[in-house]
């Protein structure tokens, strides 16, 4: 872009003059070109790209390449390109450890670091890279946050790995060890499942958390319509990654932000989605955290009344056997967009980053036509897998103020049986394999919310160990913590108020009969309200789960998962 096309200089929107305008910032600008920015590059705007490569995980392992991809793009489109590095967590290798309460502590430090480089260094636009589960949710609350116009761009997902035959990801993995727990898988089995299930980088490949929040961003529109499914090794991704670092550009010149795109209708859209793919339950607690940084009206149960009128359309893993890349191959999250577009299920005029409608980007693209799609996963909205979302907000005597359930299988699933009451998910992982398991039982694990744990592990551990126990239908799992996206089963989360501050699954007892009814919505543990109260009377709050450092802060700054458990304090409800 040549400075006669955009007169940096003159346009008193962009911050980053502060630092490259006037004689008295000539030291800013020969700190700038130290670093080998000319004229040129300090007469254009300033294009952030927020990184989180790392070796941690493999889905962000590849991350210096398509960040690569998106500067290019911005400096041939006439920005000036700022990379800058942020944190992550892979969420697959803490999971099950203590190390897991990081990841949603991730999220909340990606944001918060993003927005004080944004703020910190006069930066005009984002080009914000992302991979592993929290990244994405931590990126687009950085962009809302500061409301620079953004460009939210994902690294993609890893390809099937195959094991005898079939496509495999992590989760079978985790699936196996409960299988080899109860000498259904020997360890010669395990280990050759465990060398084939991710073949490369990417993030995980099902309709996992990250692919859930990728396809989301499109819906919800701070990504471009067919940005989110390219696989990451795939030539595709980086041609994404180039044409988002344009694009990037493109909004600083139009002064197209975050606050013209994000609306009550665009996180419809982004619900919709989710529970018409199957998508993660993460996507809940991420979404309610959005929208308290964009200031929209956003209940958890509009996710309940969004999912019962919009059908599952989409059966992939861990539902049904496809991953990220088969949706791909048709066309990817547009096709499923379209359908519900036609069935009057989204809301077509919502404003996407481009400056197009939804309705209007769709046309732009050359998607085949419906009839042309030859898929045993993706179904009609007329007859559709299930005909209701995937996505339930149970509520009742155990969790006044709702909880999270993804349906994997019977959507009219009902369950009555006995607590086993773990107080952390170390205890509730040995009780299950060591083969204590019974059908019928409802594990409940607590003391694993925002506060307590802090950060509300996620448990693909224990619930992938359930099924691969061979209790996927006959055993309920109930916890204030969170699961994967890759957890499949009758497996309840988020239930708020967690322990560590009252609620009232605090006041289980083993032997409790606890029932779940995912017709009625309800969770309720068969004592009455006068003896749940004397409970009360008898309870004494858990000590401080640490005294010091990061994890200590977050124990006192986390609010409630039915707002999002977010940490930002001028969102806090009083």
């Amino acid at each position: 872009m040549s400075s006669d096309k955009f007169d940096h200089g003159k346009d008193e929107r962009l911050q980053s003059r502060d630092v490259t305008e006037g004689a008295e910032k000539a030291p800013h600008r020969a700190m700038f070109r130290a670093m080998g920015f000319d004229d040129e590059d300090l007469g254009s705007p300033m294009i952030g790209v927020p990184n989180p490569a790392a070796d941690v995980t493999p889905c962000n392992v590849h991350l210096d390449d398509v960040a690569a991809s998106a500067i290019d793009g911005v400096d041939e489109t006439g920005g000036m390109p700022i990379e800058f590095g942020t944190i992550t967590i892979s969420d697959a290798i803490s999971m099950g450890t203590e190390g897991m309460k990081a990841s949603l502590i991730s999220r909340e430090v990606i944001a918060d670091s993003v927005e004080l480089v944004a703020f910190g260094e006069r930066i005009d636009g984002l080009v914000t890279v992302a991979g592993c589960d929290k990244n994405l949710p931590g990126m687009m609350m950085a962009a809302i946050r500061t409301d620079l116009p953004t460009v939210f761009l994902y690294g993609g997902s890893i390809l099937p790995g195959e094991h005898e035959g079939r496509d495999v990801s992590i989760v079978q993995v985790f699936e196996g060890v409960g299988a080899y727990g109860t000498g259904d898988m020997d360890a010669d089995e395990l280990d050759e499942l465990e060398r084939q299930a991710c073949p490369g980088a990417g993030s995980c490949g099902g309709m996992y958390t990250a692919n859930t929040m990728a396809s989301i961003s499109e819906a919800i529109g701070l990504a471009p319509l067919g940005s989110a499914s390219a696989p990451a090794e795939d030539e595709e991704r980086y041609e994404v990654a180039r044409r988002a670092g344009e694009l990037g550009v493109e909004v600083v010149e139009e002064d197209r932000r975050p606050s013209d795109i994000i609306t009550r209708e665009s996180f419809e859209n982004a619900i919709a989605v989710q529970t018409a793919i199957g998508g993660s339950t993460n996507g809940v607690l991420h979404l309610l955290a959005l929208a308290r940084e964009a200031g929209i009206d956003l209940d958890i149960e509009d996710f309940d009344e969004i999912s019962q009128k919009t059908p599952k359309i989409a059966d992939l893993q861990p539902g049904g056997d496809r991953m990220m890349s088969d949706l791909h191959e048709i066309g990817g999250v547009p096709v499923v967009i379209r359908r519900l577009l036609e069935a009057g299920l989204i809301h077509g005029d919502a404003l996407t980053v481009t400056g197009r409608t939804l309705e209007e980007e769709l046309e732009t693209l050359d998607l085949p036509d419906d009839e042309e799609i030859d898929a045993d996963f993706l179904y009609s909205v007329d007859d559709p897998k299930e005909e209701e979302g995937a996505i339930k907000i149970l509520s009742g005597n155990l969790a006044p103020d709702g909880a999270v359930l993804k349906v994997t299988g019977d959507d009219e699933f009902y369950h009555e049986g006995p607590a086993r009451i773990f107080e952390n998910e170390e205890d509730a992982m040995a009780y299950v394999q060591e083969g204590h398991i019974e059908s019928g039982d409802v594990i409940v694990i607590r003391n694993e919310g925002p506060k307590a744990g802090p950060g509300m592990r996620e448990m693909l551990g224990v619930t992938a160990a359930v099924v691969g126990a061979g209790h996927e239908d006959d055993v309920a799992l109930i916890t204030d913590g969170r699961f994967s996206g890759g957890t499949r089963g009758p497996m309840i989360g988020h239930v708020a108020p967690e322990a560590y501050v009252g609620g009232p699954i605090a006041f289980l007892e083993d032997g409790d009969t606890v029932t779940v009814d995912i017709p009625e919505r309800d969770l309720e543990v068969d004592v009455d309200d006068a003896e749940l109260e004397a409970r009360r009377e008898e309870w004494d709050q858990p000590e401080k789960p640490y005294d010091n450092g990061v994890l200590a802060k977050y124990t006192r700054d986390f609010g409630s998962a039915a707002n999002g458990a977010v940490t930002n304090p001028g969102l806090r409800d009083e």
